[in-house]
């Protein structure tokens, strides 16, 4: 298996469907692949459409949280479980657009091969949301660049590449999605930005909230800085 491509969601039974779809239309069939979704303890009927879809879509994997975790939580669960050597992940509302994940596995294929693994971040550049969202993450992307020199312009966009090896090497903690490119550069893995496709939210309702957001990313961000001044990456060498 060479590519799973991992889907948190919770409570978005309408955008299931057409999610699958896309992603099923844009990966090349020949392409040995997997869709694994993880319901983060849903309560509406997301998980019983997830089962019923299996039928349809053979690619198709079902993972379920009896209660609701977190979207980090969900994303571990599901990378855990993949059978790829590479990952890629999409937030289950729809906003990403799969059509840009051959992109962004040509630019994986073309960075990897050092023994850290490699990693490319979707850049949200024309935002589809509302202008309070895209100031606060403006803000907040300003705010976390100056202090973790991560070199990442959208470490929010729920799309990104990366191989399976270097996030199971990830410190893991609840948010920890919002700080996987500068995780990963910690361990030791090259990353980089690729500008994709934002769309409006059509179907379904956010589940996060500006101020929740800021609160909690605060004491996140302290935390992965404390992460970064304590990091080695040693150079090792087999002597026989």
């Amino acid at each position: 298996m060479e590519l799973s491509v991992v889907v948190p969601v919770h409570n978005e039974t309408d955008n299931v469907r057409p999610l699958i779809e896309e992603i099923d239309a844009a990966l090349d069939a020949a392409l040995a692949y997997e869709i694994v979704y993880v319901d983060d303890g849903s309560g509406d009927d997301t998980l019983a459409k997830l089962v019923a879809l299996q039928a349809e879509f053979p690619r198709l994997r079902v993972l379920s949280h009896r209660r609701c975790c977190g979207q980090s939580t969900a994303l571990r669960t599901g990378i855990r479980a993949a059978k790829g050597r590479v990952v890629a992940t999409l937030d289950g509302d729809g906003q990403n657009n799969p059509a840009d994940i051959p992109r962004l596995l040509a630019a994986w294929r073309e960075l990897d091969g050092g023994p850290a693994g490699a990693m490319v971040a979707g850049y949200r550049k024309k935002r589809q949301d509302t202008e309070w969202r895209r100031l606060s993450s403006k803000i907040a992307n300003g705010v976390r660049g100056s202090l973790l020199q991560d070199n990442t312009p959208d470490t929010g966009c729920g799309l990104k590449v990366f191989s399976r090896e270097l996030f199971l090497a990830l410190p893991y903690f609840d948010h920890m999605h919002r700080f996987l490119p500068a995780l990963a550069q910690r361990a030791g893995g090259k990353v980089v930005s690729v500008e994709v496709d934002h769309r409006p939210r059509l179907r379904g309702q956010s589940k996060y909230g500006t101020w929740h957001r800021l609160w909690v990313g605060l004491w996140d961000l302290l935390g992965v800085m404390w992460l970064q001044r304590r990091a080695q990456v040693p150079e090792v060498t087999e002597v026989a």
